[in-house]
């Protein structure tokens, strides 16, 4: 099957994307069971692969925001990204310690949190959502990954302090400085970036006609970003590949990143699949976490629509916000990361991604089956009404 049937929906309505995920993940539960793969975070070229995964993942993810719909929302991408991821780990970590009474159980919370941007990337098709909603969960998947990095820091303290598993060699706990250093090295790779950018451009002379540019600049422009997500895949500097996607544009490369995307979410299926294939699963916690997770984004964008969105969300779009949750390669990396200090962290982490995306899918599906049934009873409309025709428009195609 080509590549180019990925794109688009089953007769059933579920993206293909999607089924092809569910396949990878099949394939790579029986590659799992059949090698049995020990240690697989300390793995050769594991670690750089991931970072590669969710490079590719954070960059699709910011490539199509639209500067527009950014400052329009930018209150609301702020504290989602900020309070948002925190207030979803701090409810999903107390559900967890009070159902089993763990206190290492506070990790969880971290690890299922933020919604994986290369699910986002890959999936984010609809077309009864607005521009708008589309933006807001673009942006927050992609720049909640950071917030969770730091979030890892004190939550594992946290739990380390009441008393939390056995120890192990600390690899998941570093300290303030070089989690502020690793900050600041990804800012500094973001402005060299920027400025090898805008040197092309200045060299290139834009080349601006008619709201066009000239071929040359989209080619400097997949150099650039090839060059930074090989680079940056080394150390996880997710953070300047996300802001670089919303300055470097690909152009008539577009497509391609397209295609990257939906392969890496197809690698990242295959790797959770040999995760859960390949260690002790805790079924229960899992399926508690998962809820949990999705639960809480839920929640979280109740409150944020609420208390900050202003004009208020359509329907398909806060249902598209509320069920957004998806995890992914982020969640699988850092269970990775927490299993030295707190044993069993991804056999409850692998099925939560597994009821975290079922749920997500479901519902998605769920809502795109009662909005045929809308259509196709609805009587033909005269004219559109003018507050709908303000909050959101169907994209073209």
């Amino acid at each position: 099957m080509g590549l180019s049937r990925l794109r688009g929906r089953t007769s059933a309505g579920l993206p293909r994307v999607v089924v092809g995920a569910c396949a990878a993940l099949a394939g790579g539960a029986v590659l799992g069971l059949l090698t049995h793969p020990e240690n697989l975070a300390h793995a050769t070229g594991y670690q750089y692969a991931a970072g590669l995964l969710l490079a590719i993942g954070l960059y699709g993810s910011t490539h199509d925001i639209d500067f527009a719909e950014v400052r329009r929302s930018l209150k609301v991408v702020l504290v989602a990204v900020t309070a948002g991821v925190l207030v979803k780990a701090s409810l999903i970590a107390a559900v967890m310690v009070l159902a089993f009474d763990r206190p290492e159980y506070l990790v969880l919370g971290i690890a299922v949190a933020q919604i994986d941007p290369l699910s986002v990337a890959a999936t984010q098709k609809s077309v009864r959502v607005s521009p708008r909603a589309k933006t807001i969960l673009s942006v927050w998947a992609a720049f909640d990954d950071p917030m969770t990095v730091l979030l890892t820091l004190y939550f594992s303290a946290l739990a380390l302090r009441y008393g939390a598993g056995p120890a192990g060699d600390g690899s998941a706990v570093t300290d303030t400085a070089a989690v502020f250093g690793d900050l600041l090295l990804n800012l500094g790779l973001f402005a060299l970036v920027a400025a090898l950018w805008w040197a092309a451009a200045v060299w290139l002379g834009r080349g601006r006609r008619h709201g066009t540019r000239r071929p040359a600049a989209d080619v400097v422009a997949l150099a650039l970003v090839v060059a930074l997500i090989l680079f940056a895949a080394q150390d996880m500097m997710v953070l300047a590949v996300a802001l670089t996607g919303l300055l470097v544009r690909l152009g008539r490369f577009r497509a391609g990143l397209e295609t990257a995307v939906a392969l890496a979410f197809l690698a990242a299926s295959a790797v959770l699949g040999v995760v859960l294939a390949s260690g002790e699963v805790f079924l229960r916690e899992g399926l508690v976490l998962g809820v949990s997770a999705f639960a809480a984004q839920l929640l979280v964008t109740l409150l944020i629509s609420r208390l900050l969105v202003r004009p208020r969300l359509t329907w398909p779009d806060l249902a598209h916000l509320g069920f957004g949750q998806q995890n992914g390669i982020t969640a699988i990396l850092l269970a990775l990361a927490l299993e030295p200090r707190f044993p069993g962290t991804v056999g409850v982490v692998g099925p939560a991604i597994v009821t975290v995306n079922l749920l997500h899918h479901t519902f998605q599906w769920a809502r795109v089956d009662r909005w045929r049934q809308d259509l196709s009873t609805a009587p033909e409309p005269q004219h559109a009404p003018a507050a709908m025709s303000q909050e959101w428009k169907p994209e073209p195609g």
